[in-house]
C-alpha cells in the first residue's frame, strides 16, 4: 500500500492523496444506505492525472471507483470492494460556452446548476435539474443519466449530452461522440451514459444548451388526497398539454418540509401538485389557465398562480429541499426510484400505503408526477434494531410493485448496489448477456467500479449469480 500511496502522490500531489483511516470515513458513502470504506483516496486535477491514477492502479492490480459529489442514492459510489476511490470534484471548469451552436464543454466536477449560471449571460440553460442540483455534479449525472422535474417536457441527461472525453481501463483517454448530438457509427456515448462507472471515467462533456424561456408560470394545486391528485396528473397530460413539470407531494412530505422551508404549502393539504408550465408568454397563459381548470375539476381545493421569479423559487424551494426536510420525522431515509406508467401513479400510491403498514415504516412520497417517476422515501432509524433491514424489504416491495404495474426499476438513480437483485425482474438472461458483454468490449475487466448493476452477490443481501453471468466469468466484466 505504501508503493501505491507514493505513486498516487506523485501523480496527483501529496494533499490529494488520502489514506489515513480518519481520512477515508467520510469516503465509505453516499446518499444510499450501504457502506464500504475505500483502500485509498486519490483526487486528480486533471484529466491527465485522472489516466494517471487509472494506470497506477491497474498496475497494482485495485479497481477504481469513480465518484461525484457523493449524493447519488444507489450505492453506485460506494467502493465495496477497497480499491482507489477517485473524486472527480477538482475538476470543475466550466471550458467553454457556445452560444451559437448552444452547446458548453465542462469537466466532469462542474456542479449542474453552475453551468445554466455560466450560460445565462447568453441566454441560455441547461436544462435537466435533479433536485439535489446545488449539489450534484455532471460526472454523476452522466454516470447516472440523473433526471430531474424539468425532464418531463426536456428529457433526461442523454438528450443532453453531445459528446464526452472518457479514460479507458488501459490509462488513455479518448472521445466519445462530440459537438454534434447525431454522428454516424454506432452511439458509444449512449452506450456510456448511465453504465455507472463500470465503462470508463468521464473527464469532459459536451452538452447541449437550450434558451431560457422567454414566460414561465409555477402552478401550486392543492388537494384534499392523493388519489385526487394522481388523477389530475393523467388528466393534465391526458388533455394534451406537456408543462415543463409536474411534481407531487403528500400530506407527510408538507409536514415536514412547510415548517423548516415556509414555502407555501397549506399544512392539513392531502397532497400538492407543482405544474410548471415555460415557452412564449401567450401559450404559456393559455395553458396555465387550462392546468388550472383540470385541477378543479379534479377536485382541488385551491390553485395558486406565481408568475414572480421570488414566489416561484419559494414554491420550488420546499420540492428541492424536501429530503432534507425529511430528517424532521427519521434520521435515515431509504429514497427509492421506480416508474411506473402515469395512468397506474394511483394504484402504485396505494400499494406503497399498504407497504408502510405492513411493515410499520412512514413511507413520504415526493416524486415526478408527470413521467411516473415515484420517489418513496422510506423513513427509518438505523440505530433501531432491525429498521434498516426491514427498510430494504420494504423498498424491495416498492420495486416490485413498479414492476408489476409495468413500470421499471429506475427513472434517474441507477442501479448501483440497490437494485442488483431486482434486475432479473426487468431483464430476460438474453438481455442480461447483452448487457454484460459491453465490459470486456471496452477492455474495462474489473477496473472500473467492480460489483455494480449485475446481481453478483455484492450488495448486503446475499445474491443469486445470473446465468449470463456464469457463462462469461465475473471477472469478464464485473
Amino acid at each position: 500500500m505504501d508503493a501505491l500511496v507514493r505513486e498516487l502522490q506523485r501523480a496527483v500531489g501529496s494533499r490529494y492523496v488520502l489514506s489515513r483511516p480518519q481520512e477515508l470515513l467520510v469516503y465509505e458513502y453516499d446518499g444510499a444506505v450501504e457502506r464500504a470504506l475505500p483502500g485509498v483516496v486519490a483526487v486528480p486535477g486533471t484529466a491527465a492525472q485522472a489516466a494517471q491514477v487509472v494506470a497506477i492502479a491497474r498496475r497494482h492490480g485495485l479497481p477504481v471507483v469513480p465518484r461525484g459529489a457523493g449524493t447519488g442514492l444507489s450505492g453506485g459510489a460506494i467502493p465495496i470492494h477497497g480499491g482507489v476511490l477517485m473524486p472527480m470534484t477538482r475538476l470543475n471548469r466550466v471550458l467553454e460556452i457556445d452560444p451559437l451552436e448552444r452547446m458548453a464543454i465542462v469537466e466532469p466536477g462542474v456542479v449542474n446548476i453552475d453551468i445554466s449560471k455560466a450560460a445565462e449571460p447568453y441566454g441560455l440553460r441547461y436544462a435537466p435539474d435533479p433536485s439535489s442540483q446545488k449539489a450534484c455534479t455532471i460526472g454523476g449525472n452522466v454516470a447516472e443519466n440523473a433526471g430531474g422535474p424539468h425532464c418531463l417536457a426536456y428529457g433526461v441527461t442523454t438528450n443532453h449530452v453531445m459528446g464526452m472525453e472518457i479514460v479507458l481501463a488501459d490509462g488513455t483517454l479518448a472521445w466519445v461522440g462530440g459537438r454534434n448530438h447525431e454522428l454516424p457509427g454506432y452511439d458509444l456515448r449512449g452506450v456510456l451514459i448511465g453504465s455507472e462507472g463500470t465503462l470508463a471515467v468521464t473527464t469532459k462533456v459536451a452538452v447541449r444548451l437550450q434558451p431560457v424561456p422567454e414566460a414561465v408560470t409555477t402552478i401550486l394545486a392543492i388537494f384534499q388526497d392523493e388519489d385526487d391528485a394522481s388523477a389530475a396528473v393523467t388528466a393534465i397530460v391526458g388533455a394534451g398539454i406537456v408543462p415543463a413539470a409536474i411534481e407531487m407531494m403528500d400530506r407527510l412530505t408538507i409536514q415536514a418540509v412547510e415548517p423548516a422551508i415556509h414555502a407555501g404549502y397549506p399544512a392539513d393539504a392531502g397532497a400538492v401538485l407543482l405544474v410548471e408550465v415555460e415557452g412564449l408568454r401567450e401559450p404559456v397563459a393559455e395553458e396555465s389557465e387550462e392546468v388550472q381548470q383540470v385541477c378543479y375539476r379534479h377536485g382541488a381545493t385551491e390553485v395558486r398562480v406565481a408568475d414572480d421569479p421570488t414566489l416561484r423559487e419559494r414554491l420550488w424551494a420546499g420540492r428541492k429541499t424536501a429530503l432534507g426536510a425529511l430528517g424532521r420525522l427519521a434520521p435515515n431515509y431509504y429514497l427509492l426510484d421506480g416508474v411506473v406508467p402515469r395512468t397506474k401513479i394511483l394504484e402504485a400510491l396505494r400499494r406503497i400505503r399498504e407497504i408502510s403498514g405492513e411493515y410499520a415504516l412512514p413511507i413520504a412520497n415526493v416524486f415526478h408526477a408527470g413521467d411516473g417517476n415515484l420517489h418513496p422515501c422510506i423513513l427509518f432509524d438505523e440505530r433501531m434494531p432491525g429498521q434498516t433491514q426491514r427498510s430494504r424489504e420494504a423498498g424491495g416491495a416498492v420495486l416490485r410493485t413498479c414492476i408489476d404495474l409495468g413500470g421499471a426499476l429506475s427513472g434517474e438513480h441507477g442501479v448501483g448496489l440497490e437494485k442488483q437483485e431486482y434486475m432479473e425482474l426487468s431483464f430476460s438472461e438474453a438481455d442480461m448477456d447483452a448487457m454484460a458483454r459491453l465490459n470486456p468490449a471496452f477492455g474495462a475487466g474489473d477496473t472500473f467500479n467492480p460489483g455494480k448493476v449485475f446481481p453478483t452477490g455484492a450488495s448486503c443481501v446475499e445474491l443469486l449469480q445470473h446465468p449470463a453471468i456464469a457463462r462469461l466469468g465475473v471477472d469478464a466484466f464485473v
